[in-house]
């Protein structure tokens, strides 16, 4: 039974490492990262509604007071 010729392993793994290697850097390198992130800040909005400026009270049964 012929034996397995591994003595181009070396070379394939290592070359196959590099380029994914470098694959990897130029892929990376297209993107652009801001230099200093800070979170904005977000002005919260007031919404009028028209039962804000009225009286106005719910009676829950649960809320009325015990006899």
């Amino acid at each position: 039974m012929p034996q397995l010729n591994t003595s181009t392993w070396t070379i394939t793994i290592m070359s196959v490492i590099i380029t994914l290697f470098i694959v990897f850097q130029l892929k990376i390198s297209n993107h652009y990262y801001y230099p200093n992130p800070e979170p904005t800040m977000i002005k919260s909005k007031t919404h009028t509604t028209p039962w804000e400026t009225k009286w106005t009270k719910i009676y829950l049964p649960l809320s009325l007071p015990l006899r």
